[in-house]
């Protein structure tokens, strides 16, 4: 292992523990959405599988789909200021950008080669781009992908250039991970099953009440 690879490992180590409390944090102990290292041929971290990809091509997709999730939290994110996903975003692709582009431009090759002409391999480029871009687009678990992709984005600015795809095989898990709503695991709130919403039946309604007797003639049976 080169010395620079090194380095990078030791940074992204210590700016897992460092990052997060510099934040907002929304829960007292969010959930573990860690996870190992990607290729980019597994399923369901990707968007969409690539067949016959080089492993160059892989990392490329790795990479695009890392800064596709970040861009889109750029975007969802700026209810909270201090989670900086814009300005993080921004910081990586000034400092990126070669390695970027090369990342389109590899992904680019693909799909025409695959598609088997340039005009085809366009349309199925967009067609990843889209998917990608709608694949990281979250409601209920928006919490937990702005806070990782926080996390994931101060990461990035500290990444030596030419490491970034190596970054983003190390990070892409949980960034996809963070899509799945999860709330504090500090405190349960699950509601127990013998907890039930309170229900008014028609209390003011006088026709379906004499005496204090439910009349199932007029209003139907007393709902359970």
């Amino acid at each position: 292992m080169s010395v620079v690879r090194t380095l990078v490992l030791a940074a992204v180590a210590a700016l897992t523990v460092a990052a997060t409390p510099a934040s907002a944090q929304f829960y007292l102990k969010p959930v573990d959405i860690d996870g190992p290292r990607v290729t980019g041929e597994e399923t369901g971290v990707a968007t969409q599988a690539l067949p016959g990809a080089t492993p160059a091509e892989l990392r490329a997709a790795v990479l695009w789909n890392l800064r596709s999730g970040l861009n889109v939290a750029a975007l969802q994110c700026q209810f909270e200021p201090t989670l900086l996903t814009l300005h993080n975003y921004n910081a990586m692709l000034f400092d990126h950008t070669d390695e970027l582009k090369q990342s389109y431009d590899a992904l680019s090759k693909y799909f025409i080669r695959t598609a088997g002409s340039t005009k085809a391999g366009q349309t199925a480029l967009d067609q990843f781009g889209t998917r990608v871009y709608s694949g990281f687009s979250t409601v209920s678990a928006q919490l937990g992908f702005c806070q990782a992709a926080n996390e994931i984005g101060q990461e990035a600015i500290f990444v030596p250039r030419g490491y970034l795809g190596e970054f983003a095989e190390m990070r892409l898990r949980k960034l996809r991970n963070s899509l799945v709503a999860y709330g504090d695991q500090q405190f349960t709130r699950a509601i127990p099953y013998y907890v039930r919403p309170v229900r008014l039946y028609q209390f003011e309604n006088k026709k379906c009440w004499r005496k204090g007797l439910w009349q199932t003639k007029r209003c139907g049976e007393f709902p359970a």
